[in-house]
């Protein structure tokens, strides 16, 4: 059975289309990433008729951003613009365009250029990458993050730079490997004890150290970088890093700051605050995407998901709502893959509500995946080149059916004959 979701009772999510807009007449995005762009697809995939007009903040066409940390990275691709007809669906483009506040009771968006009028608002503004403290405007100092930034590091790359990275998340991985695949020397450093600390428990991530070494990329862990001087990274034992370059990949926080004196409800993390159909907390607004918490009943808690298939799915509920059709509750398995160290990793689900863990296969193999329970049912699974488990794994969190605990420990079972027959 799911477990109650907990929530805060004093806010009203309200964000269904009001009463004197009924008849909607124009939708205003805001955010011209997967989230943005999908909003307006399915809007008009839905058959709505009025006005669309998607705003984003960079003067590209919009684009696809996991391709940046691969093959834009690495020249072989000189894009990843969205294979989306704007015209054709009759989408108002307004690129280059930054928005510094909403007016709600006004139904106003405030920009650089002026206010725009809006009868819905979807905010799709998603995430922008933490700086490290003191760099700022640091010469060789890069994020990771837009099409610019990517166009910035592909001389650095080409030239064969020692580089620095700065933090062993997702993005921290994935951007050291690119840099070996160019030949560059790496080092990263990490302040916790291992990768990937922030996202996924020990028991998943020890078995990665190992990956550095074997790719020829130097990881140093328990360091904190102090300083950025030139030519070199400060960290807190007294040793200086030599660095042709530095790429910090510390995380990511939602770009909601335009929206701090708005009246819609934020977030601990700085999210927006959703309903379970990605209504905010004020009339005719929803969020969707990187930049927003929404409750699930499935694991009891408020997630704030920061991947691509979340920005994926979650305009297809905006556009329902919109248009009147009642969309079920927006509670999917959150799933995302990584590339890094010639392996392809793939998560789904949660699994800070599991109770039990149980590996299928040899952590020091080319091949393992992790699987958390709760109750006997499957609640999360971390693949490691073991894609079917993934994809039967994905359908068993969603069924909710108990499983056999020895049968998912034994690699050569696929998961789907581990589901308990029933009594």
């Amino acid at each position: 059975m799911p477990a109650p979701c907990p929530d805060d009772p004093s806010v009203d999510y309200s964000g269904r289309v009001s009463e004197q807009t009924q008849q909607v007449r124009h939708v205003v995005i805001v955010g011209a990433g997967m989230a943005g762009v999908q909003s307006a697809v399915a809007l008009r995939e839905g058959g709505f008729a009025g006005r669309v007009t998607l705003i984003g903040a960079e003067p590209h066409q919009p684009y696809d951003r996991p391709p940046l940390s691969k093959a834009v990275l690495l020249g072989t691709a000189e894009g990843s613009a969205f294979d989306v007809d704007f015209e054709q669906l009759d989408v108002e483009l307004r690129l280059g365009l930054s928005v510094t506040g909403v007016r709600p009771a006004e139904h106003r968006l405030d920009t650089v250029d002026g206010p725009v009028a809006y009868d819905v608002l979807v905010i799709a503004t998603g995430a922008e990458p933490q700086a490290l403290p003191g760099a700022a405007g640091v010469p060789g100092v890069h994020l990771l993050r837009t099409l610019d930034d990517a166009e910035r590091l592909r001389p650095v790359l080409a030239a064969q730079h020692d580089i620095v990275v700065v933090g062993a998340g997702w993005i921290g991985a994935e951007f050291a490997t690119a840099a070996r695949a160019a030949g560059c020397a790496v080092t990263v450093v990490e302040a916790a004890d291992r990768p990937l600390a922030g996202a996924l428990p020990a028991e998943a991530t020890e078995p990665m150290a190992a990956w550095y070494a074997e790719a020829g990329v130097e990881l140093r862990l328990h360091a904190r970088v102090t300083g950025v001087e030139h030519s070199a990274v400060a960290l807190d034992d007294g040793t200086r890093v030599p660095a042709g370059a530095v790429v910090v990949g510390i995380g990511a926080v939602p770009a909601t700051r335009w929206l701090e004196d708005s009246g819609i409800a934020l977030g601990q993390d700085g999210e927006v605050v959703t309903d379970d159909r990605l209504r905010t907390s004020v009339p005719d607004v929803y969020a969707v995407g990187d930049c927003a918490s929404f409750p699930s009943a499935r694991y009891g808690a408020r997630l704030l998901v920061h991947h691509w298939d979340n920005a994926l799915q979650g305009p297809r509920t905006v556009a329902a709502e919109i248009l009147g059709r009642a969309p079920q509750a927006y509670d999917p398995v959150p799933y995302f893959w990584s590339e890094q160290f010639g392996r392809f990793v793939q998560y789904a689900g949660h699994h800070a509500a599991a109770d039990t863990t149980v590996r299928r296969g040899d952590p020091d193999g080319p091949a393992w995946s992790l699987c958390w329970l709760r109750d006997g049912a499957l609640v999360a699974l971390l693949a490691v080149g073991r894609p079917r488990d993934l994809a039967q794994g994905r359908r068993l969190i969603e069924s909710g059916a108990p499983l056999d605990p020895a049968l998912v420990a034994d690699p050569a079972v696929p998961l789907k004959k581990a589901v308990l027959a029933a009594d």
